[in-house]
């Protein structure tokens, strides 16, 4: 059976398109004015779907000792955001896994699609750490975290 040119162009465009997908995570609409107020006052307001519902329990069952700040807050607000982050957890398999040490930079994902990134980069001023997404995807305050979209300071 022979292939027609067509067909590869649509195979391209599914890749394409597949790729493309991957590369968003939209923050959902229905996001709590306290995650913005507690959890981006501190680092990007990371979208929910980057972690499995676990990793999202554990990182909010542990907000006193979050990475090495007291990022407490009331009952209330724990109790919604909790809520609202298990509700927005990714569905997909590839970031299903439990995050180690509750940090998406230690998921097997993140490892893979950085593993280009010498360990030296990371610690430029610039960019600080891993989870400093927004140093270098210049859209990922809006979720698009796309290959094609990328600029790493050389400082």
């Amino acid at each position: 059976m022979k292939i027609k040119y067509t067909h590869y162009i649509a195979i391209y465009l599914l890749l394409l398109a597949s790729s493309a997908f991957a590369a968003k995570m939209p923050m959902p609409a229905d996001a709590p004015a306290s995650y913005e107020a507690e959890c981006a006052s501190c680092h990007m307001a990371y979208p929910p779907g980057l972690l499995s519902e676990q990793s999202w329990k554990n990182v909010m069952s542990s907000l006193s000792k979050h990475f090495g700040t007291d990022a407490s807050v009331d009952q209330k607000t724990q109790a919604e955001l909790t809520a609202w982050l298990v509700k927005n957890a990714t569905t997909r398999q590839k970031y299903k896994e439990t995050a180690p040490d509750n940090r998406i930079t230690k998921t097997a994902w993140f490892i893979r699609k950085h593993d280009e990134i010498r360990p030296e980069v990371w610690k430029r001023a610039g960019i600080k750490s891993p989870a400093n997404c927004g140093a270098c995807h210049i859209d990922a305050a809006n979720g698009i975290f796309s290959e094609n979209n990328i600029k790493i300071p050389t400082k």
